[in-house]
């Protein structure tokens, strides 16, 4: 093997695309169509990630076709049952979907905007063929993400969609910051961190009204998003400097989760996560907002973020 004319080892988050407008700049990476980096004015919103590392803690990710856990990797489709990886074997569940670690290709570049394509092909557990664009820009507003679901194959293919953006702390301790989160029902789990049903907002679970995140412990899914006169759902991070970094999503979504990373080994409260989703864990199972898209059907939604 001639060793000169090997191709140069690509980064672990594949090829860059950079982003800008005004003071607002975002990288993501052809890996997984992650937002590695974005900034307003230099200033951190999404926790960021080196380009020489595997994201490691699916930062900004695109959780499809289903996101957060699916119970013992197992779900049933037209009476025919279905088995995917545990990847989470401590809970024995599936988590995160599948397209996380995929190689996007770009489909559209400019200065202030990418769009990225996948083909996810149908594979042991996933029978079904997708056809997933993600597109980023960035303006004077913030960031902006559309992300569509085509599918190109037969059958019926059960989906769901949701996003896993770290909003950065701007460098403060967790317990120095805020909370607020437009939601009315908090999801209640068992020990796996699977739903067992729902519950009104109350006790340290009522974030409408902005509260301190200090000895808060969250990995959480809500419900009943409320909305804005502009139709969006906002979660926010309010930090010691008097800034504050917000998610929102429109009404393609209805669905939050809040990490605060308490037992994330080796990143124990680093940033909060504000994950908009179309639906809550193990829908594949439990049908609860399960998105069914049939050959042919094509599902979008809209979300983004931006520094208050």
């Amino acid at each position: 093997m001639n060793t000169a004319d090997s191709p140069a080892v690509p980064a672990p988050s594949g090829r860059q695309f950079r982003i800008s407008s005004g003071e607002h700049r975002a990288t993501v990476t052809e890996v997984g169509a992650m937002v590695r980096e974005y900034t307003v004015a230099g200033r951190d919103v999404f926790v960021p990630f080196a380009e020489d590392e595997a994201a490691p803690v699916f930062n900004a990710a695109v959780l499809a076709p289903w996101p957060n856990r699916l119970r013992d990797g197992a779900y049933t489709v037209d009476g025919v049952q279905h088995q995917v990886a545990v990847s989470e074997p401590d809970r024995g569940t599936a988590l995160h979907g599948l397209v996380c670690w995929y190689r996007w290709t770009p489909v559209e570049v400019a200065d202030d905007a990418v769009t990225l394509e996948l083909a996810l092909p149908a594979q042991k557990g996933w029978p079904f063929q997708l056809v997933l664009r993600t597109r980023y820009a960035v303006s004077d507003a913030g960031l902006e993400v559309v992300v569509s679901a085509r599918n190109v194959g037969a059958g019926t293919a059960p989906y769901g969609v949701g996003f896993h953006p770290w909003l950065s702390t701007g460098g403060a301790a967790l317990d120095e910051c805020t909370v607020s989160l437009d939601a009315t029902t908090h999801v209640t789990v068992d020990d796996r961190l699977l739903p067992t049903g729902t519950e009104a907002v109350a006790g340290p679970y009522d974030l409408r009204t902005t509260r301190s995140l200090a000895g808060l412990d969250l990995d959480d899914a809500w419900t009943g998003a409320t909305r804005d006169d502009a139709g969006l759902s906002w979660a926010r991070l309010g930090r010691p400097d008097g800034t504050t970094a917000a998610i929102w999503m429109d009404g393609s979504m209805d669905c939050w989760q809040v990490c605060s990373a308490d037992h994330i080994t080796g990143y124990e409260r680093f940033g909060l996560a504000a994950e908009p989703m179309s639906c809550v864990a193990d829908a594949f199972n439990t049908g609860d907002r399960l998105v069914r898209l049939a050959p042919g059907d094509e599902h979008v939604v809209r979300w983004g973020a931006t520094l208050l």
